[in-house]
């Protein structure tokens, strides 16, 4: 898994500051000091304003996770996406996903990677027998690797961090966010620094489901 941030808003936390700012002043500021952008934007987090956040954008190029990850990610609505067409692009040399309790079960491996083969075969064979991409794709399983650009809000970020760095979310989706993370603490510090699903700050809202562990930060 590959993931990089290819854009995005510049200086987004001053950006930010600023579209705060505009709300309380009778002409519309034109600069702040990062101090000072930082210092309200804590505030405005504090409150619960976080609507303001929406005017920092992020793109990101996402590379080799599987097309499991990202139907989940695709679930969230309030971001752009640009993924790799199985219709236009060939998946006779496509890569595949592994997860790590089936790696770590040698028979659970052996079943895998045999059924992955066999579908390999499989696709191609109905391409020489001209079936076209579109349709023979279905035969594909969903750990077939998938490459997209994803472009969201700060806020909207922080909403997917919520969800799925949960230590209940599934490994892959999880791995993705926190990569994501690590490059947006280091981007907006103030913006991403608390972020995280909702035992980094109150309580966890899953009940009995709860795993009944503290998120470390570490997506485990």
């Amino acid at each position: 898994m590959d993931v990089r941030l290819v854009t995005c808003t510049p200086e987004p936390e001053i950006t930010i500051a600023l579209a705060a700012r505009t709300c309380y002043s009778k002409n519309p500021p034109q600069t702040i000091t990062l101090d000072k952008a930082r210092k309200l934007i804590r505030e405005l987090i504090r409150r619960g304003h976080e609507s303001i956040l929406e005017h920092a954008l992020f793109t990101f190029r996402i590379e080799g996770i599987s097309r499991v990850a990202s139907h989940q990610l695709v679930r969230h609505r309030l971001a752009s996406y640009a993924q790799q067409s199985q219709r236009y692009v060939s998946l006779q040399e496509a890569d595949f996903i592994c997860p790590p309790a089936i790696g770590a079960n040698p028979q659970a491996e052996i079943i895998f990677r045999e059924t992955v083969q066999r579908c390999r075969e499989a696709y191609e064979k109905l391409l020489t027998l001209g079936i076209l991409r579109e349709d023979a794709r279905y035969i594909i399983p969903q750990g077939t690797t998938t490459n997209l650009v994803f472009t969201a809000n700060a806020r909207e970020l922080l909403h997917i961090f919520r969800l799925r760095l949960c230590n209940r979310a599934q490994w892959e989706i999880r791995e993705l966010c926190l990569k994501m993370l690590k490059i947006l603490q280091e981007k907006a510090p103030v913006i991403f620094e608390s972020a995280g699903p909702p035992c980094v700050d109150g309580v966890c809202p899953e009940g009995e489901k709860s795993c009944g562990q503290p998120w470390t930060g570490n997506g485990k």
